[in-house]
């Protein structure tokens, strides 16, 4: 998928991003993992997907370092796929995508929700900021700039838009 993306976006990590998720059947597999499937058949009579393409996806998981493949069967060997903490740390990503999607739906049209286990009441995901609390919805109030390891190309796109880094005070 690397060709797919512009050079000047290689630094870019919303493009490096949708280099590891960004394609239908990963999402999909990440989502069924997150459900507690790890093994090949129940991947593929979850999602109907073949043979050939359910190997690929799961192999390119397993590159990118998204998914762990386990040996719990000697004989005949058999594997299964385990999220690691990088595919866990996906997780409120697939969530916020999940709830994009429902937010355009009227309630009764929603065939998954996110609900609280313990209570079992539906809850309603939004993307905050860590330090405040505050919904980064706002794309008046949050907006991106060149991080500190930006290229020429990132720290010219930023400075057209006219943003620019606050600088940090050093630590100490």
């Amino acid at each position: 998928m690397a060709s797919r993306i512009r050079l000047e976006d290689r630094e870019c990590p919303l493009s490096t991003t949708v280099q590891h998720v960004g394609e239908w059947w990963t999402l999909l597999l990440l989502h069924d993992a997150f459900d507690g499937y790890t093994r090949f058949d129940q991947f593929q009579q979850s999602l109907g997907i073949s043979t050939s393409m359910l190997t690929a996806r799961l192999k390119t998981l397993v590159a990118d370092g998204l998914l762990e493949r386990r040996l719990y069967q000697a004989h005949p060997p058999r594997h299964e796929y385990v999220l690691t903490e990088r595919g866990r740390s996906l997780r409120p990503v697939i969530v916020a995508l999940a709830a994009w999607g429902n937010q355009h739906l009227p309630p009764g049209q929603r065939s998954m929700i996110l609900v609280d286990a313990a209570s079992g009441e539906e809850v309603e995901p939004v993307v905050v900021d860590a330090r405040t609390g505050r919904s980064l919805h706002d794309s008046a109030a949050f907006t991106f700039t060149a991080g500190p390891a930006a290229g020429p190309a990132m720290r010219a796109r930023y400075t057209a838009l006219g943003r620019t880094a606050r600088e940090e005070p050093p630590a100490g």
